[in-house]
């Protein structure tokens, strides 16, 4: 079975966003983490997607699953 592509939208600090990238290595899921805080391109791009600036946001395989918690 393949991998799903992931890609993360996190905060460096944030414990919601340490929660997710936890999940993502339990599980042993390859992830893109994309840094929200310190890329305003990053911050942009997930706003565009998600139509709200709240997060950890996480995308699989093209579908964004908006404010999730680890």
């Amino acid at each position: 079975m393949d991998k799903p592509k992931i890609v993360t939208y996190l905060k460096p600090t944030c414990g919601w966003s340490q929660g997710v990238r936890a999940i993502m290595r339990k599980y042993g899921l390859p992830f893109e983490d994309r840094d929200i805080i310190n890329d305003a391109a990053q911050r942009q791009k997930m706003i565009e997607k998600s139509g709200q600036m709240l997060s950890p946001c996480v995308e699989i395989n093209g579908v964004l699953l908006a404010d999730v918690s680890g």
